[in-house]
This record gives C-alpha cells, sequence and structure tokens, in this order.
C-alpha cells in the first residue's frame, strides 16, 4: 500500500482529507454545534409551548425540552447514518440540562461527538388561556327549542356535544376552540364561544343528533388593520316535538320514539310506523305526553277494542285494541286520556306509571 505523506503534521496516511489526513482533518472538523444557553416559553396554565411565532401542544415540560434542543442542534451536512441521543436533566423546575451525543458516518469515517446545554424556561400565558381567562369570544351559540322550553336533559346533551367538539378542536390546532362563559336559562341556554369556526361546526353537531336547524347572524363590532370585524350570533332551533310527546297529524295519533333529522314514531291507533321531518311537522298538534300516562281498569276484551275504565269518569268506554296486546281483564293498563280520545299504551314507554 502507497502512504502519503500528511502536509499539515508530516504522518503517513493511506488516505487524505481535504489535502490532510484523518486525524488533522476532525481536529477542526465539527458533527455538531449547541448553544450554550436555550430559552423556552411555556403556558403556565395548559402547558404549550411558543415556537416560531405560535403556541403548540407539545407534551410534558420534558418534551418541550426535547423539542427545543432538537431544533437547535446543529448537525453537519456530510454526516450520514446519524443517531441522536439526548439526556435532560432537571435542576429546577425553570431550568434542565441536556447532554446530546451524536454517533454519524462522515466520508465513510465513524465520528462521536457530544455537547451540553442549558435549558431555561419561562413560564407566562398563552394567547388562547389570556383570552379565555379575559372572556374574549367571537360568537355566541344561542340553543333553543320551537314553540318550548328545552328540557333539562336537552340542555345536558348540548352541553356534552359543546365540550367534547371544543376538545377534539383543540387537538386539531384550534387554540380558540373554548367556552368563555355559559348562561344557563329558562329559555335555554347561550354559550359565548371564542372561536368562531368551532362555533359553527358545534351546531351541525347539535342539530345533527338532537334535529332542528341554526342560523346565523352577524355583528360589526370594530376594524382592525382596515377590517371589519364581526361576532357571530348563532340560533339553534332544536325541534318543537321531542320523545314521548303525544302529536295529532293529519288526522293520526302518534306517538314520538326519536326526534332529529327525522322523526320517528308509532300510531297509537292501529301501531303502524310513522317517519316524517320535523319541517313537516310544522302545524301537527301537541296533544300530550306519555308521562302524563296513568293506570286504570281493563274490564274486557273484544275483537278489536278493548272496555277500559275512564281515569277521570270512572265510566266503561271502547278504544282500539293496541298490537301485541296481551294484558288479562281485571288487571291495570296504562292509558293516556286526550282530548281525542283514551288511548292505551305499552308498559315499556312509561317511564313512571301512576
Amino acid at each position: 500500500m502507497n502512504f502519503i505523506t500528511c502536509p499539515r503534521c508530516g504522518r503517513e496516511c493511506y488516505k487524505l482529507f481535504d489535502s490532510v489526513c484523518r486525524d488533522c482533518f476532525f481536529e477542526t472538523f465539527k458533527l455538531i454545534e449547541l448553544p450554550h444557553v436555550l430559552h423556552v416559553r411555556i403556558c403556565s396554565a395548559c402547558g404549550a409551548h411558543f415556537h416560531r411565532s405560535r403556541w403548540e401542544n407539545v407534551g410534558n415540560t420534558e418534551d418541550v425540552v426535547l423539542k427545543a434542543v432538537e431544533n437547535a442542534l446543529y448537525i453537519h451536512n456530510e454526516a450520514g447514518d446519524v443517531n441522536v441521543y439526548l439526556e435532560p436533566r432537571e435542576i429546577t423546575p425553570y431550568i434542565y440540562k441536556v447532554r446530546a451525543e451524536v454517533n454519524a458516518m462522515v466520508r465513510e469515517e465513524p465520528v462521536h461527538a457530544e455537547a451540553e446545554t442549558e435549558v431555561r424556561i419561562q413560564r407566562t400565558a398563552c394567547d388562547m388561556c389570556s383570552r379565555e381567562s379575559g372572556g374574549y369570544f367571537e360568537a355566541i351559540i344561542q340553543v333553543r327549542a320551537a314553540g318550548r322550553f328545552p328540557t333539562e336533559e336537552e340542555k345536558k346533551r348540548c352541553m356534552a356535544i359543546v365540550r367534547e367538539a371544543m376538545e377534539s378542536m383543540r387537538k386539531k390546532g384550534d387554540r380558540l376552540a373554548f367556552i368563555s362563559e355559559v348562561l344557563d336559562q329558562k329559555e335555554g341556554i347561550d354559550l359565548y364561544m371564542g372561536s368562531m369556526n368551532a362555533s359553527k361546526q358545534v351546531c351541525r353537531l347539535i342539530t345533527s343528533e338532537l334535529g332542528g336547524s341554526f342560523s346565523e347572524s352577524p355583528t360589526l363590532v370594530g376594524m382592525k388593520e382596515g377590517k371589519n370585524l364581526y361576532r357571530i350570533t348563532f340560533a339553534v332551533r332544536l325541534p318543537e316535538f321531542k320523545p314521548g310527546d303525544v302529536i295529532r297529524f293529519r288526522g293520526r295519533i302518534i306517538q314520538i320514539k326519536s326526534s332529529g333529522k327525522k322523526v320517528n314514531g308509532i300510531s297509537l291507533e292501529d301501531g303502524s310506523r310513522f317517519i316524517s321531518t320535523p319541517e313537516e311537522l310544522k302545524g301537527a298538534e301537541k296533544i300530550g305526553n306519555i308521562g302524563n300516562a296513568v293506570l286504570t281498569v281493563l274490564v274486557s276484551i273484544e275483537d278489536n277494542a278493548i272496555l277500559v275504565l275512564d281515569p277521570e269518569t270512572y265510566e266503561t268506554v271502547a278504544i282500539r285494541k293496541p298490537m301485541s296486546f296481551n294484558a288479562e281483564a281485571g288487571s291495570e293498563i296504562p292509558v293516556l286520556k286526550t282530548s281525542y280520545g283514551i288511548f292505551a299504551l305499552a308498559y315499556s314507554d312509561i317511564p313512571q306509571a301512576k
């Protein structure tokens, strides 16, 4: 093998690296560079990390520290097959020491380098937490019901939908997806929302599950950099009829089973299935609710009718026999008395027989 003399140190070598031997080349070659001190900003409320002019949800404090070191660590562009090992050590809640070890191949030669940095943590409030604590809002969602007040169950479900949606949207990067204030009133709920886009999505989710519709109305609140600033009021209207309601529609007596985009029910006269939409049911008459059902005595059973005692006058009246009716004469059955007559109900439909 022919040896070459290094023009710098005079040692013999079999290969030159930029006109010098391996040792001379790697004496001045910097595989890595890392600042001695790094500064990071972390939100004291939610733990978000300020990076590249924006707040990001990274993880816990150690995750933020490691990401800051990874972003600051410079590795020479000639390095290949790079392996990086970072060892964080908490000195105080505001100071971390991080040791970096890097192994790589440079010009087919294995190279190892180490460096250490101090990461100093500044605790502050992020944009989202600052605005949330300050009552910031871009939109108002008003949840109401057509022709009635929303039930407590409907209010609770709406709030669950809102909170689940806010959590999902924050994870997707909408840092304004928060609720500034909730006003629970007899006529419904008013929600003051940090994000206009998130508010519209929430309205879609509520009406998709509970039915009804929503509209939006903008209000000019000022200007910024020559552009008009608006707040949007979203008016959510839940369906007029809810599960358990009994209505009269086009001459039929219908018990509502479920209400959403579609309204499903059953005829109390012949047991047939009923499907409609909230829009088609406008003008229907609510004549009762199965929660108002009472027990009365079944006097006798005939072919297509049953004789029962009127729960108010105690007179014997004949009513249509429901489908799959299996009660025995002399027993008590649940009925609903309305202005259009008395209707027998199934025990399974009654929340609490009276």
